[in-house]
């Protein structure tokens, strides 16, 4: 081989490593970690939900509802931006009452996306032998009230008291107001729409956008399914919205952009004009599929 052939060859493997580097990096990273995985019965674990998101994938993280044998207490995602892309991080308190050997499953985040499963004992919390042993004791007798004397006082005091609530009512009451007849209200779905169209044509800067989006939404669901979202995060309203008529990759959309809307909002993601095409769409279209 000559040096020629060998500068080429020595060229070509190093260009081929740095794009096996390069698209190595563009790719969603996910991890899942415990701060122990051995606990007494009611005893609270630390898990850590982390997701690092290159700028050339869309914004999404894991959707939680019940972990089998555990209970969940949530805190909120945390989100911060880095030179690569974005970076998502939540903490969840679990705890468990059962005693076993369990396992907080595989937690899946899209295609070929999943954290490793993590195992965990439960167990019984030992008995102090140090300290004194108390029987239950026996169930004690309880001795009758001594029946009151003079009980015709008190029907005399009672009925009194009726008589003078009545002659209060009768003096006090007021007339009913005559009530305006209201129009007649137009319905949630109708609604939506005609809010979706109006913020369509309007010029309103990104965060108004997106935080009237999520509003239309909200206030539609409130009042066709009565789900009570304005006072929730979108973490609570996300669990609120699974029984909803939606198949699961519309359902997955729907919650990235109630995601996206909250970035946004919150100055944490410069939104594409796609981006604002896109959200649009989806939260047009899950008002649609519910009000099927």
């Amino acid at each position: 081989m000559t040096n020629n052939d060998f500068y080429k060859a020595a060229i070509f493997f190093f260009l081929l490593h740095a794009a096996t580097v390069a698209f190595a990096q563009n790719k969603t990273t996910v991890k899942a970690t415990v701060d122990k995985n051995r606990i007494f019965i009611g005893e609270r674990i630390q898990l850590t939900l982390e997701a690092d998101i290159p700028e050339n994938e869309p914004i999404r993280f894991f959707i939680i509802d019940t972990i089998p044998h555990f209970e969940l207490e949530r805190e909120k995602i945390d989100t911060s931006n880095t030179s690569e892309g974005t970076s998502l991080k939540q903490i969840i308190h679990i705890t468990s009452f059962d005693s076993g050997h369990w396992v907080i499953p595989s937690l899946v985040l899209g295609e070929n996306l999943a954290t490793d499963t993590i195992p965990v004992d439960v167990a019984f919390s030992p008995m102090d032998s140090t300290q004194a042993y108390h029987d239950i004791k026996d169930i004690l007798d309880i001795k009758p009230a001594e029946e009151k004397k003079k009980w015709w006082l008190w029907y005399a005091i009672g009925g009194s008291v009726l008589v003078l609530g009545l002659i209060a009512f009768l003096l006090f009451r007021k007339k009913k107001p005559v009530l305006a007849v209201a129009p007649p209200a137009v319905n949630p779905y109708d609604e939506a729409m005609q809010q979706l169209d109006k913020l369509q044509k309007e010029k309103a800067d990104q965060k108004q956008f997106y935080s009237r989006l999520v509003d239309i939404f909200r206030i539609y669901v409130y009042r066709k399914k009565d789900i009570h979202s304005m006072q929730k995060t979108t973490d609570d309203l996300v669990v609120q919205l699974r029984g909803l008529p939606m198949d699961r990759l519309q359902f997955e959309k729907l919650a990235q952009s109630l995601r996206l809307s909250d970035f946004v909002k919150f100055a944490r993601y410069v939104p594409s004009a796609e981006d604002d095409r896109n959200t649009f769409e989806t939260i047009k279209n899950a008002i649609v599929a519910i009000e099927k």
